[in-house]
């Protein structure tokens, strides 16, 4: 695939999350035990990306820090996670066949796209993390500890919290499915 493709993907990886989103909401079969186990895991996926945003300085210092020491990509991770919780919430299989297919088919090709770009900002920097830290499947230890903390200020320059707001709403439409049976 062109770098050309590579980068309209990344364009559209949020606004592609809309559809699939309302597809999820419409066709939701939800039962009060999809829902519960569901919120769980979104707020599994939701923790995982603010702490990501709480260490992301983007393009000025390679994040090496809280959940980039143990996987490099774990906005993307948080996100699977999220939507794996969503999907499992809305009981419906054939969504996670889509799930999986939209996360493997954007996320996967974004994510190299955004590796070259670190690479060519922080060179030898960049290629010692990417020897160390595994792409998505996080490493059990951290791979540095530098004491870096999470920064609140970071989170909310990134405007992470909308998508927490979102997540909410979302599980509370699921809920009311199930409660009103509509």
């Amino acid at each position: 695939m062109a770098i050309i493709n590579k980068r309209w993907l990344q364009r559209i990886r949020v606004p592609l999350a809309i559809p699939f989103a309302v597809l999820l909401l419409v066709f939701a079969v939800p039962t009060w035990a999809t829902v519960a186990a569901g919120t769980v895991i979104v707020l599994a996926g939701v923790a995982v990306r603010t702490w990501a945003m709480g260490h992301l300085r983007k393009a000025s210092v390679l994040s090496t820090t809280g959940p980039y020491a143990f996987v490099r990509n774990p906005l993307y991770l948080g996100s699977f996670i999220l939507g794996g919780g969503f999907v499992l919430a809305a009981n419906v299989w054939w969504l996670a066949v889509i799930f999986i297919v939209l996360m493997a088919g954007i996320y996967l090709p974004v994510a190299f796209v955004e590796e070259g770009d670190l690479e060519q900002l922080f060179g030898d920097e960049f290629e010692n993390y990417r020897a160390n830290v595994p792409a998505f499947f996080p490493r059990l230890s951290p791979w540095q500890n530098s004491g870096e903390k999470f920064d609140f200020q970071l989170y909310l320059k990134s405007r992470e919290y909308k998508a927490c707001i979102g997540a909410a709403a979302a599980l509370l439409f699921l809920a009311s499915k199930v409660y009103w049976g509509f």
